[in-house]
């Protein structure tokens, strides 16, 4: 990583890579917490194992900070052992609020910053986070990210595109209203390499993750998924004139399966009606 001198000044200026990095992973793991008379406090509570982290970000902090360390039960484990980082300045935490962390409960209303920041730093703090890098049970790499919030995936989305040429839409999960935003084979490997660039603050584990991806080679009998095609609003008028799936398929080059499909999603309301031309 390269050197970041901390200064009040220059705290939490986005532009810069490593405060980005440390913004998004607050956001993503972060809680921030109000009480009487402008107390308060910053904390994040990550596993032990990656301490080091913690120290990073009380480095890149011109205020006093302090990393505690416990072990207690959890519903995923007897005993978890963990670190925490607290901050109670309340210069540091306005600071922090104002660029977008919300005090108590966030995860559905967090989005990316309103100032310019350092994009793919701030992505990998929200991956380190909330995400994943590594290999399927299969072997096929992949970077994945869960989210509650609808701007941050889409916002990932958006930038990943860009750097895979993969477009993703994004579904919450039934279960639980989350987002689950996957990327694997060539496009995890082409995103990876981006977020995950030498001497990047990062998580070592996922940094080592990241940098194993690029191994992978596809194997010579596994075919690559043809490009998906988007409907566009004029298939959407000739489906809807047509009103007939075999008719529509054999005009548009499309399946008849894939024609019906979208011609109950348009009657349904799932998918909005083409604007008139």
């Amino acid at each position: 990583m390269a050197e970041c001198e901390p200064s009040a000044h220059r705290f939490m200026d986005l532009t810069v890579p490593e405060y980005a990095y440390m913004f998004g992973f607050l956001q993503a793991d972060g809680h921030l917490s109000q009480q009487s008379r402008q107390r308060g406090r910053l904390a994040v509570e990550i596993n032990a194992r990656d301490i080091d982290l913690l120290r990073q970000f009380q480095k890149l902090t011109p205020y006093n900070s302090s990393i505690s360390e416990r072990t207690r039960s959890t519903n995923f484990a007897e005993t978890a052992h963990s670190a925490v980082w607290s901050l109670h300045s309340l210069e540091a935490r306005t600071k922090i609020n104002e660029l977008g962390l919300p005090y108590g409960r966030k995860s559905k209303i967090v989005t990316p910053p309103n100032v310019e920041f350092s994009r793919r730093d701030y992505l990998r703090g929200i991956i380190d986070a909330d995400g994943s890098v590594g290999y399927t049970s299969k072997g096929l790499p992949f970077i994945s990210l869960t989210t509650a919030s609808t701007a941050i995936g889409a916002y990932l989305c958006f930038y990943a595109g860009k750097v895979t040429g993969m477009e993703r839409s994004l579904k919450r999960n039934r279960r639980d209203g989350i987002y689950n935003i996957l990327y694997w084979t060539e496009a995890a490997q082409a995103l990876s390499t981006h977020l995950y660039y030498p001497g990047c603050l990062a998580l070592e584990r996922k940094q080592a993750a990241a940098d194993s991806l690029s191994a992978w080679i596809r194997p010579a009998n596994m075919r690559v998924a043809p490009e998906r095609r988007r409907w566009t609003a004029h298939e959407d008028r000739v489906l809807l004139r047509l009103n007939n799936d075999a008719a529509a398929a054999k005009e548009l080059g499309r399946t008849e399966k894939s024609c019906y499909i979208r011609l109950w999603r348009l009657r349904t309301g799932q998918t909005p009606m083409p604007t008139e031309r």
